[in-house]
């Protein structure tokens, strides 16, 4: 992330510096470097939206198409990149449907403006100056009414895009982004300006360029404005207590024929029902039932050393149904069936 912002500073400066010598930016690259099949221009031409009874044609970020001076667009590896810029001062609203698109961040290039923000049950006023953000996601729906002129820079980041920086984060967990407005972040505004030449003449800009600006936008975004996620991953190692893990096996080596619930168990170790099932499996490696036919089995191979016994009679002394029963657990187990395996054993003697 250092490298990148070191990169995109250096970019901010030289465009800057090019703006005092003319008023036409010019970001030079390698000619090597140009893969413009990849990009996508949107410049002056927004998609609109069909426009409903008495409104203006919208874009797709909710925007009236007629009010904006710049609409330019680039596209990369799961984000969309916009430029908006609206000059006039008359009022306007914004509006857009939820939908699965992911979720928008906007970076304002200049002071002065304002939004008043409708929610379900009320509405609240942001200032946005120079570097101020906001991070909205497109589950919901958006409406705003603008009060001044803009200027931003925006990322659309779909999902997958999210997703993978999510998967890609090392430490904590994250569930998704935190919704702000109007909250200063200099790291994205230098980004941001990074971005602007590119947008004004996306002919000369390389892809490898707009993938590295966007990876490091939404990672950083992750870092910074990720919202904890529920604290079930990862779960903390659940282990019974020497004396717990004693006390359930006697208990299920006493009932034999599974006649004992996880309830019983469980209280008995003071534990919840969930918990100790989850304890006793990453004690064991085995879930109780498992463990339990373990046993079952391992008494029926004893008892089946002696020849003169009858099957019926090991069955019921493992806690099995009755021979039926016992053979097909056995046989599942072991690959061949009660009597198959005491002759093996006999002639192996």
């Amino acid at each position: 992330m250092r490298t990148i912002f070191k990169e995109a500073r250096k970019i901010s400066i030289h465009r800057s510096s090019q703006r005092r010598q003319s008023d036409t930016p010019s970001l030079q690259l390698p000619p090597s470097q140009f893969m413009r099949a990849e990009i996508t221009l949107n410049e002056g031409r927004g998609q609109p939206l069909p426009a409903g009874q008495g409104l203006a044609p919208q874009d797709l970020l909710g925007c009236t198409i007629d009010h904006l001076q710049r609409n330019q667009e680039l596209s990369a590896d799961g984000v969309r990149i916009y430029r908006k810029t609206v000059n006039a001062h008359e009022r306007h609203h914004v509006e857009t449907a939820a939908s699965g698109r992911g979720v928008l961040l906007g970076i304002s290039l200049r002071d002065g403006h304002r939004r008043r923000i409708l929610h379900e049950h009320h509405a609240s006023c942001h200032d946005f100056g120079k570097g101020s953000i906001y991070v909205r996601d497109f589950c919901d729906r958006y409406r705003a009414d603008i009060q001044s002129g803009f200027d931003f820079v925006l990322l659309e980041i779909s999902h997958p895009a999210l997703q993978r920086a999510i998967d890609e984060r090392p430490g904590p967990r994250v569930g998704g982004l935190v919704d702000v407005a109007g909250v200063r972040d200099e790291v994205l505004a230098h980004l941001a300006s990074a971005l602007v030449p590119a947008l004004e003449r996306p002919a000369e800009v390389s892809l490898l360029f707009i993938d590295q600006l966007s990876v490091a936008m939404t990672s950083y975004l992750v870092d910074n404005y990720g919202r904890a996620a529920p604290a079930t991953e990862p779960r903390p190692n659940r282990l019974l207590s020497r004396s717990h893990e004693a006390r359930v096996k006697e208990m299920l080596r006493s009932k034999m024929d599974g006649s004992i619930s996880i309830a019983e168990i469980a209280d008995a170790c003071n534990l919840s029902r969930s918990y100790f099932i989850r304890a006793f499996r990453e004690t064991t490696g085995q879930t109780p039932h498992q463990w339990l036919t373990a046993q079952r089995l391992e008494r029926a191979r004893a008892l089946l050393e002696d020849a003169e016994r009858p099957l019926a009679d090991v069955a019921a002394a493992c806690g099995f149904a009755d021979q039926s029963h016992f053979t097909r657990v056995f046989s599942q187990h072991t690959g061949m069936p009660p009597g198959g395996w005491r002759k093996k054993m006999q002639l192996e003697k």
